[in-house]
């Protein structure tokens, strides 16, 4: 498997993520959107900051079982239910700042959202990955 990461000249400069994520693989790895949900069922407590740590250990644990990791991710969509984007940056901080990082490095769109599907869900991410 190969996957290449650019920034094509012409386009503007990115916080971290790359325009163009080419992948050639075996295998794709499609996850359902990872919500704040503890293994109990239970909404994560903590409020953007709790769910989303929650989001991130559902993400690893997900791709873990599919054989992947952060480093076999190839896009990602952040849904966050908010329209102030201080609490998208901070999203954004907290995900590229935590053990789930490389993941963040290819093609990723950060969107402020209405509503997500679950009571207080503040957070959800999907992911793709690629063997």
């Amino acid at each position: 498997m190969t996957i290449s990461r650019t920034n094509p000249d012409g386009l503007h400069s990115t916080p971290g993520y790359h325009h163009v994520t080419k992948v050639q693989a075996d295998t794709l790895i499609y996850l359902a959107g990872q919500c704040p949900l503890a293994p109990s069922g239970d909404l994560a407590e903590g409020g953007l900051n709790g769910q989303t740590a929650q989001v991130i250990d559902n993400i690893l644990t997900a791709l873990a079982a599919a054989g992947a990791g952060p480093d076999d991710v190839v896009r990602t969509v952040i849904y966050v239910n908010s329209s102030d984007r201080d609490e998208l940056g901070a999203v954004w901080t907290q995900l590229n700042e935590s053990p789930l990082a490389p993941a963040f490095a290819s093609a990723s769109t950060l969107l402020g959202v209405a509503q997500l599907g679950f009571t207080g869900q503040l957070v959800e991410i999907d992911v793709t990955a690629a063997l």
